[in-house]
């Protein structure tokens, strides 16, 4: 019996070792190999390109809202949160209402994809259609020919992947980046 058990624990450990270990560091060695941008979370000066950054505008491209943002003190981890509204929710309406007149007032037309959060709630992209529509805010608040900005939008777009999958979009904080490298 004690032969038994000794030899299930040694295949228990060397399986561990395995499968436990060696499978998964030689997986983020592969990633971290061919992939080194993306294995490290694809992160700029700025943040990563992978998750949605708050710009206040109208001097700034905006994205989608952040949903709701859980963090663990000042200086602490930021974690989005998983409280999505229904379609019916009084909340989801006051907010949506709230973000529509902000955007009004810095001289934005709102687009659906910038009054209303993602299913993510923290979705970096937004289409061409919701930059194009922020192009005179941000131009008149930065003191720039709106032809500029329009040309700089389309050098962002993003097409669909495989020419066929998804839609056009434009990573926000990549165009920010650019915005600010104008000046």
């Amino acid at each position: 019996m004690l032969l038994h058990l000794r030899r299930s624990v040694v295949a228990s450990l060397i399986f561990l070792a395995l499968c436990g270990l060696a499978y998964g560091y030689a997986g983020t060695g592969v990633s971290r190999a061919l992939f080194g941008y993306q294995a490290g979370g694809s992160l700029t000066a700025d943040g990563s390109t992978l998750i949605g950054q708050t710009w206040s505008g109208p001097r700034w491209f905006q994205g989608r809202p952040d949903g709701t943002v859980v963090t663990t003190g000042p200086g602490g981890v930021v974690v989005s949160g998983t409280n999505q509204p229904g379609p019916r929710s009084r909340a989801l309406e006051q907010a949506v209402a709230k973000q529509a007149s902000l955007l009004k007032r810095q001289g934005i037309v709102p687009t659906t994809d910038l009054v209303t959060t993602s299913g993510s709630l923290v979705d970096p992209d937004i289409s061409p259609a919701d930059a194009y529509a922020q192009v005179d805010a941000v131009a008149a608040a930065r003191g720039l020919p709106v032809a500029t900005l329009r040309r700089l939008v389309a050098s962002q777009v993003h097409p669909r992947e495989l020419g066929f999958l998804g839609a056009d979009y434009i990573d926000v904080l990549d165009l920010n980046a650019a915005l600010n490298a104008l000046h």
